[in-house]
């Protein structure tokens, strides 16, 4: 517990602070340099579609064309560059995500108390330590009472070490990167960054790269097991056509052509993109992502359990009702409220108790705390142990649940039904009920001891109640509407709270849970078994008198029940739920540094609204991947029918390794960019959740990529065999099938992009990308086909104005089935997240 602040501990100066800061440098770790370029290109190189490439080029020299292998060396240089704008680009957001979510520490500044990153830090500040947060720096212990650090991370002992004001060596002092398991306290900064010991052990903990994520994997996985299967067919066609026609080197390139078609390299950079880019655009809104996986998951929520203080209200209270006993004054009752309360303390609740103004002198001075009783599951009330002085005295003051209050007191049955209807009815208005009690000896007549740190303690205690406090936590604005819709998105939104049930069912009307929400309490739920307990959670809104270990046994009822569970949590004890959810959200203000790590998504502002924003832009980001992927899929299909179709055929080479280069930077543009700028859908959140087991390469996705490729590549190979009966020659033939190809690979992106808008809408100006994509294919082609050096270093038949307009107006006829296509494949409204629904 922290004393008021002395004088010597007002902290230092901002400018001091600045000082030491432009001296000692950033209270950081060394992170990893930044990737060098040199790097950047052997990696890019090591990419097979590039390695294809550069294959090409080879066999091209030893063919003697030489414009050729220009080409294709130029199609590389320009793939290289797109990479490493991708990859710059992809850091960049990570960067900034990183720079978001940086931790903060709380000081004394000027004897203020401020939050400043925790990169800030310097060496003389006083840091505030407090329950469940992570120590930020190196710290000489300069005030607290009970304090106990975790050291687990530098010494691998997980039995929390005791702090002492005073001590000498590491008893008093706090380290950089430990965890504070009780207490608080302020400590004064004596080391930061690689000075602190945690930088002297070792900074690579600090740097260690973040794994792969599932979807990074399951794309890993799906593009090795293709890349394995083209391999093995392109080897058979490069023996099928070298035996049958002789000519080898034709044969290798038809067989690298045909492995460029079907190998889906796109697949790792669109989810790498889609999931930096969605996490940087979420961290833009104060949703900070912790692990870039959870923005998958987000569009899978089918329930959110959320908590109340804080979240569905301010945080901040006032008390608005006192009701001393008899015998008992309001200042009286106030000041014991106070005395079980810290002096400075950082739970709103608390604030709002000691801001009160009892009158007279502060009855605490000259009193000092020797003990402190914490909340537990089976007494939910906290105990103060105060010595005066002389040593010679002591008192104590507890406040809780009334009726943990009431059975500390021994109140008989008369007195607990009197109590009973005082609380029913501060609590239908919506107020947190107190209880509050007060001691000066044990129930044996001695005086009080500093007793043991469990509830039992406190029960060795002679209290005598003394009154209730009403508190009021006012709604946050916009919960209503948030919550509707959540309903209306098929989300299903649980309150968990630690108030009484009366208080709890009041708020939940205040915030649109209904008139009668249902209600289950925390005593009933220990009542129900495993297997009964999922039946009566789908039957419930609210749980009141809940404590934390009750939140992961909803979040692992539900989980087995099929939900896809989103859970809030803010203190320590709320870190295994949030670990255990499929979605855990800390809050960014009031959670502890413990419920931040062990979550997957941190509420900057602490406000329900900004998680109902997050659940929107998880499916955002589900239905513009599944998009994305589709048309990765469907674009591959025509690319690898007309590699493989001269073969099977007979006829001269339709599309040549350079033609497939080409195609490449149509195509990974149009994934990573044109999808993943797509806005969200103006009713984004009227489908229902997608199934808890539905993967993003689900078979819905590969039949409907296959069948959108199919029928481009069906119209396209109709036109080649008119063109063919027609006695067209082998150039004007490849013209056709490349030209159909682009333009169909635009129409396939006019189809998957909005299939449920009207078509006009992609004249809209909501996706810029689109348009740039759209025009630069446009100028691509009339280059391609209308400058001559072009058409013949591409083996193309120049076009004249009449046939381009022919072409562009067949695959703008061919976008109208592909769209009816697209709608069948993606069931639903234009709201469809892109997953069939539940």
């Amino acid at each position: 517990m922290v004393e008021p602040v002395a004088a010597a501990l007002q902290g230092l100066t901002p400018d001091q602070a600045a000082q030491a800061l432009a001296r000692d440098g950033p209270n950081e770790l060394p992170g990893p340099p930044p990737r060098r370029t040199w790097r950047l290109l052997i990696e890019v190189f090591e990419e097979p579609m590039l390695l294809l490439l550069l294959a090409c080029g080879g066999v091209y020299l030893l063919l003697g064309e030489r414009g050729d292998a220009a080409l294709l060396l130029a199609a590389v240089a320009v793939v290289v560059l797109i990479t490493l704008v991708q990859e710059q680009r992809t850091e960049n957001a990570v960067s900034a995500l990183r720079e978001l979510a940086a931790p903060l520490a709380t000081v004394l500044r000027g004897g203020e108390r401020v939050r400043v990153p925790a990169r800030a830090l310097v060496r003389g500040d006083v840091l505030v330590l407090g329950e469940g947060e992570r120590v930020a720096a190196d710290a000489k212990l300069l005030q607290g009472t009970d304090v106990q650090a975790d050291e687990s991370l530098l010494s691998g002992e997980s039995v929390p070490v005791a702090k002492l004001v005073g001590a000498v060596g590491t008893a008093g002092q706090v380290f950089a990167g430990t965890l504070v398991t009780r207490g608080r306290g302020l400590a004064e900064v004596t080391a930061t960054g690689a000075r602190c010991e945690l930088g002297r052990i070792g900074a690579s903990l600090a740097t260690t790269p973040q794994p792969p994520t599932p979807l990074q994997q399951e794309s890993a996985r799906l593009v090795l097991r293709i890349g394995l299967l083209a391999a093995a067919v392109c080897a058979l066609v490069v023996v099928w056509m070298g035996l049958a026609r002789g000519d080898w080197l034709a044969a290798l390139l038809a067989g690298i052509a045909l492995a460029m078609g079907l190998l889906p390299e796109e697949v790792p950079v669109v989810i790498t993109v889609f999931l930096a880019l969605g996490s940087l655009r979420l961290a833009r809104q104060r949703v900070l992502t912790r692990r870039m996986a959870s923005l998958e998951a987000l569009g899978a929520a089918s329930l959110l359990c959320v908590d109340k203080t804080g979240t569905l209200t301010l945080n901040r209270m006032r008390v608005l009702a006192l009701q001393p006993v008899p015998g008992v004054s309001e200042s009286d009752l106030i000041r014991c409220a106070q005395a079980a309360s810290p002096r400075q303390p950082f739970d709103p609740m608390e604030r709002a108790i000691v801001e009160l103004q009892a009158g007279g002198d502060d009855p605490l001075a000259g009193w000092a705390p020797i003990r402190e009783y914490a909340l537990a599951s089976t007494l939910l009330a906290v105990t103060r142990v105060w010595q005066a002085s002389d040593g010679q005295q002591r008192r104590a003051a507890a406040k809780g649940a009334p009726e943990a209050i009431a059975q500390l007191c021994r109140l008989d049955a008369t007195a607990q039904a009197a109590l009973q209807v005082q609380v029913e009815a501060l609590a239908a208005q919506g107020l947190r009920v107190l209880g509050v009690a007060r001691a000066r000896t044990q129930r044996n007549g001695q005086p009080l001891a500093a007793g043991s740190d469990t509830a039992d303690g406190q029960a060795a205690h002679d209290f005598q109640f003394t009154g209730l406090l009403g508190l009021a936590d006012p709604l946050r604005e916009g919960v209503p509407a948030a919550l509707a819709e959540c309903r209306r998105a098929g989300v299903r939104v649980m309150m968990i709270t630690g108030d009484h049930p009366a208080t709890a069912l009041a708020i939940a009307r205040q915030a649109g849970f209904g008139a009668a929400p249902r209600l289950l309490s925390g005593a009933q739920l220990d009542q129900l078994s495993d297997a009964d307990l999922p039946k009566h959670l789908l039957a419930c809104d609210v749980v009141a008198r809940a404590v934390p270990a009750h939140k992961l046994r909803i979040v692992r009822a539900m989980q087995a029940h099929g939900e896809v569970v989103a859970m809030t949590g803010d203190g320590v004890n709320d870190a295994p739920a949030l670990a255990a959810a499929d979605i855990g959200i800390a809050m960014g203000q009031r959670g502890t540094d413990v419920a931040r790590e062990a979550s997957a998504i941190v509420i900057a502002d602490d406000d329900f609204s900004a998680i109902v924003h997050a659940l929107r832009a998880g499916r955002r980001i589900a239905r513009n991947l599944k998009r994305a992927m589709a048309f990765v899929v469907a674009v591959h299909v025509p690319l690898a029918g007309l590699a493989l179709l001269p073969v099977v055929l007979g006829w001269p080479l339709i599309l040549l390794p350079a033609h497939i280069a080409l195609l490449e930077l149509l195509i990974d543009p149009a994934c990573s960019v044109v999808f993943e700028m797509e806005p969200e859908d103006a009713q984004a959140m009227n489908a229902p959740p997608r199934g808890r087991q539905a993967a993003l390469f689900d078979a819905p996705l590969l039949w409907g990529g296959l069948a959108l490729g199919g029928l481009l590549l069906t119209c396209i190979v109709i036109l080649l065999f008119w063109a063919q009966a027609r006695s067209a020659s082998e150039s004007q033939i490849r013209s056709l099938g490349f030209g159909l190809l682009v333009l169909g690979d635009l129409a396939l992106i006019a189809a998957l992009l909005r299939p449920h808008a009207p078509l006009a809408s992609l004249a809209s100006s909501a996706n810029p990308a689109w348009w740039v994509a759209a025009v630069a294919t446009l100028v691509a082609l009339a280059v391609m086909f209308g400058w001559p050096a072009a058409a013949a270093l591409l083996k193309l038949a120049p076009a004249s104005p009449l046939q381009a307009l022919a072409g562009v107006a067949a695959v703008g006829l061919l976008v109208w089935p592909l769209r009816a296509l697209a709608r069948r494949l993606t069931p639903g409204a234009a709201n469809s997240p892109g997953y069939p629904a539940r």
